[in-house]
């Protein structure tokens, strides 16, 4: 009775406490936890590091596209040697130096140009957030099935050894002939299918290990003990709350700033029927062998102007075609974001709805679990008092078995559906921080 109670005990506490429990060391090493896991794996992403990459050549564009509108300056010389009138050189006057100085002030087009960059800029931000949050997922995903995996496979051989039981209780009154052949066979297959499963997870747990491995750049032995623990727990979004969820999604952010960055670029087109104006100055030092005294009567070496540069556009069929081309790729993104802002609402209040269903089966695992540790509880102590057979009472531990493997299934679904959840809503950022 005592042996009974305390494996019931152990056992239900075991499971019901798995996902938070820490292993012992293994080779003398720590056990790799769950945020040590995903803070390698984000530092290992070579995807992360593209979409890094990614935004950077994004601002760094819209830095060029910037440029026009701060001071350039630049020096030179267009030195030639004259004979006769001094003819221009690449429409320039041959001179010994030259100093050019520019600066955009009125360009509504490029300007908006240089916005529309910036906002393009600021989705690839989100994209860069959106990679993060794909590589936790996995991360998690792979973590908590291999915890999962292992914990099953340990409850799968002690199933196994008592099939075997089962199996040589059955021989020995086959042969006494108090029980048919049938019942041989029949406790035979339950031995075999278990053995099938251990087979299958021992290959699950090998895929699981090589996954984790890639992702966090850890040799595989580092990876034989890892510390189980539950996700963070999350507050689930009510009906009121739902929109302001949809709002804070990841995709809709990052098409809004796209969204922006065609809006300026309409902007732009639509002012390209506007005047330009650039502040411009330049100073050259002509030399005496270019000949310049003998055809201007008046000589001077030294040579400066500063002013304005003003471009009125009066028939531009390529302004009106940039018109016509920005209105629909807004219309595109107008578009685009209302189905995806319909897709994400729907999608959150069924991931919502998922998570509570899937919260209920794992109360009714759980339950389940509990019932068949307390029959087996039962049988022990019927067992002990000799009004149960062997056969019964490792059936019983069989049946406590698979209970905890559907316990074990239902308690990660769960968590996978949270995990959902979270990359859905974009809190995955505030749990992995």
């Amino acid at each position: 009775m005592t042996y009974a109670r305390n494996s019931i005990t152990a056992g239900f506490l075991g499971i019901a406490m798995l996902w938070g429990a820490i292993n012992s060391l293994a080779q003398g090493s720590p056990a790799l936890t769950l945020t040590q896991a995903v803070s390698l794996a984000v530092a290992n992403s070579r995807d992360l590091a593209l979409a890094r990459v990614r935004y950077t050549i994004a601002k760094n564009q819209a830095r060029v596209s910037r440029t026009p509108f701060l001071p350039n300056l630049d020096a030179g010389s267009t030195l030639a040697r004259s004979s006769g009138y001094p003819v221009t050189i690449n429409a320039q006057p041959p001179s010994l130096l030259q100093a050019n100085y520019s600066e955009a002030i009125l360009d509504e087009p490029l300007r908006n140009q240089f916005r529309a960059q910036l906002e393009h800029a600021k989705s690839l931000e989100i994209e860069v957030t959106r990679a993060r949050d794909d590589v936790i997922v996995r991360t998690v995903t792979s973590y908590l099935e291999l915890a999962k995996a292992r914990h099953a496979l340990d409850l799968l051989h002690d199933e196994s050894a008592s099939a075997q039981r089962i199996v040589q209780y059955m021989r020995e009154r086959a042969a006494a002939g108090m029980d048919y052949s049938i019942e041989v066979t029949r406790s035979e297959l339950t031995q075999a299918k278990i053995e099938q499963q251990v087979v299958q997870l021992g290959g699950q747990i090998q895929i699981l290990t090589d996954e984790l491995h890639k992702l966090t750049g850890l040799p595989p032995e580092r990876l034989e003990t890892i510390s189980t623990e539950r996700l963070p727990e999350i507050d689930q979004p009510t009906a009121d709350h739902v929109q302001d969820a949809v709002e804070s999604s990841p995709i809709l952010r990052e098409m809004g700033f796209e969204r922006s960055a065609r809006q300026a670029a309409l902007k732009g087109a639509r002012r390209g029927y506007w005047p330009s104006v650039d502040l411009i100055a330049q100073y050259n030092l002509f030399a005496k062998f270019n000949n310049y005294q003998q055809f201007f009567t008046t000589f001077q070496r030294n040579s400066a102007a500063i002013g304005v540069l003003i471009r009125v556009p009066v028939f531009s069929p390529k302004t009106s075609a940039n018109v016509a081309l920005a209105r629909s790729q807004l219309s595109e993104a107008d578009l685009t974001l209302a189905n995806l802002r319909d897709n994400e609402e729907i999608a959150t209040k069924q991931s919502t709805i998922n998570a509570a269903d899937l919260n209920a089966k794992l109360t009714v695992a759980r339950l389940e679990l509990k019932l068949a540790q307390e029959y087996f509880a039962l049988v022990q102590s019927r067992f002990d008092q000799g009004q149960a057979t062997l056969k019964d009472l490792e059936q019983a531990r069989l049946d406590e078995g698979q209970k905890s493997l559907a316990f074990l299934d239902s308690d990660f679904a769960f968590q996978q559906g949270e995990l959902a959840l979270m990359q859905m809503t974009g809190r995955l950022s505030q749990v992995f921080k």
